[in-house]
């Protein structure tokens, strides 16, 4: 039996309306629990918000989304439904790959598509090992999901049992790198299966193979864009819960927990103090510590993930070449894995992904005017570059990203940017995240699985955790579940995330 809360949890508060608290809340709801959300900002979406510039509809935090049902079970916790409430796009392809030697591979979601792209991009060997690599992932996917992300832990012994040896079985406790060099030798076509270690935090030379489950998910399952932008979906979510009873406080900012003896009795923002039987506590770990006024014993300090340079830039003109979401690879690898993980230095050949959300969505700028989102993978303020350093550098690390777009074929960008908003690691870390990244704690092996921080606090037996710092981890599928196994440490009522497929989906479809 996984543990749950003891004690009353009639009325529940959650901290935080990101997409984590908003699974939670309304999973909650479904359970016949009475619901407060307090959130901070003016709007729901915690790292999935909205930045509104001179007309331009800017996403402030993820660019893709995949295992839609994920979501839709959140939804069907409260009889509604992700697909009435939201138009998804599919996007085909996927993403465009662009490589240093001039080369570009259209990545699709599809078996046949892909195949027929990767022959005519490396070969009919590749294409051949794409397709078994394809079943791998599948079956990969299909030993993880039930058993070991959607899941609580109560002790690494819950790894125990068939779908471990079958993850065994199917070499996942090998290294990601490796593994997929047994299907694919195109060392292009490698990174394309592997740059996903990076949301992970490890080099794909050191990240587990397990985690390739992350490219089932970008490669196999389908990746999608929603008509109003990715902060369509916790908008959505939001506006479910309210119909369905929850009361939603925005522009609040909790500032402390009222106890007594080891529960929690209150929640107190800078406006109110809200009773609570439990607490669903959302925000990054840092600051859910610090309002617990505790945090757990671990023998050696948590690793975090690399974090993110990203400009928003609302331009007058676009750029053919680029799809909704462009992969542009510098020539070094190995390389910048080692700068963002281990040296702390700025990428010294970047690899970046660029995201037009306009080209499937024109609405989210002003007629004629087009968005770009470029995200420059670089060092937590752990081992790079500190918040305050960050003062000086972002102006020159802004001219050099632009200087390096240029050369990459998006002539003319700064000269066509009217609006632009430019996020370092010192904006991450004044939002309050460790590390100055928004990727929380990196997936090394001990902190993975049972070995990540616990969704249980010891020394508070109704508070749960939620969110990317914890179980099951990073990522807008994970994030999702996460918020559901909160809601399961409260209620008691499991809930499982599909196996595998999808509910039927618009038919509107987006190329780039």
């Amino acid at each position: 039996m996984t543990r749950t809360l003891p004690g009353r949890t009639d009325h529940v508060v959650v901290v935080g309306a990101g997409l984590a608290g908003l699974a939670a809340a309304l999973h909650l709801l479904g359970a016949g629990r009475r619901v407060t959300v307090v959130e901070r900002d003016a709007l729901p979406g915690g790292r999935a918000g909205r930045l509104e510039l001179g007309g331009y509809h800017m996403d402030t935090g993820p660019t893709v989304l995949t295992m839609p049902d994920l979501a839709d079970e959140a939804f069907a916790a409260v009889g509604d439904g992700l697909y009435r409430r939201v138009e998804l796009i599919p996007l085909h392809p996927a993403y465009r790959a662009d490589f240093a030697d001039g080369t570009s591979l259209d990545v699709h979601t599809g078996a046949d598509a892909m195949a027929a792209e990767v022959e005519r991009f490396a070969g009919a060997g590749e294409a051949a090992g794409y397709l078994r690599l394809r079943a791998w992932l599948e079956r990969l996917y299909r030993a993880q999901m039930r058993s070991f992300i959607d899941a609580n832990f109560d002790s690494p012994l819950g790894l125990l049992g068939a779908d471990l040896a079958r993850l065994a079985a199917l070499g996942g406790f090998g290294r990601l790198d490796a593994r997929i060099g047994r299907f694919l030798n195109d060392e292009r076509l490698r990174r394309v299966f592997s740059f996903q270690a990076l949301y992970a935090g490890v080099p794909p030379e050191r990240a587990l193979a397990a985690y390739a489950v992350i490219a089932y998910m970008d490669t196999v399952a389908g990746v999608y864009f929603p008509r109003g932008g990715m902060h369509a979906l916790p908008r959505a979510m939001a506006d479910a819960a309210a119909e369905a009873g929850a009361d939603l406080r925005f522009g609040r900012r909790v500032t402390r927990l009222e106890r007594s003896g080891a529960r929690v009795t209150a929640v107190v923002t800078d406006q109110e103090r809200i009773p609570c039987d439990a607490v669903v506590l959302t925000p990054d770990l840092p600051v859910t510590y610090g309002l617990l006024g505790r945090r757990p014993r671990r023998p050696v300090r948590l690793r975090h993930s690399p974090s993110a340079v990203v400009l928003h830039a609302g331009t007058d003109r676009t750029w053919p070449h680029l799809a909704h979401h462009t992969l542009s690879f510098g020539a070094a690898w190995r390389g910048t894995f080692e700068e963002l993980t281990r040296t702390g230095r700025l990428m010294s050949d970047p690899s970046l992904l660029i995201t037009r959300p306009t080209a499937t969505d024109p609405g989210l700028a002003p007629p004629g005017r087009h968005l770009h989102y470029i995200l420059a993978p670089c060092p937590n303020t752990d081992i790079g570059p500190t918040a305050a350093a960050w003062g000086e550098l972002a102006p020159r690390y802004r001219a050099t990203l632009l200087r390096e777009l240029e050369r990459r074929g998006l002539d003319g960008i700064e000269d066509a940017i009217e609006e632009e908003s430019l996020v370092t690691p010192a904006t991450w870390h004044a939002q309050g995240h460790a590390a100055g990244t928004p990727f929380s704690a990196a997936h090394t092996f001990p902190q993975t699985g049972p070995f990540r921080p616990r969704n249980l606090v010891r020394g508070t037996e109704n508070a749960v955790l939620a969110g990317c710092g914890t179980t099951p981890g990073v990522g807008v599928p994970t994030v999702l579940v996460s918020g559901k196994l909160a809601a399961a440490r409260v209620t008691g009522l499991p809930g499982r995330a599909p196996a595998g497929g999808h509910a039927p989906l618009p038919v509107k479809e987006a190329t780039g």
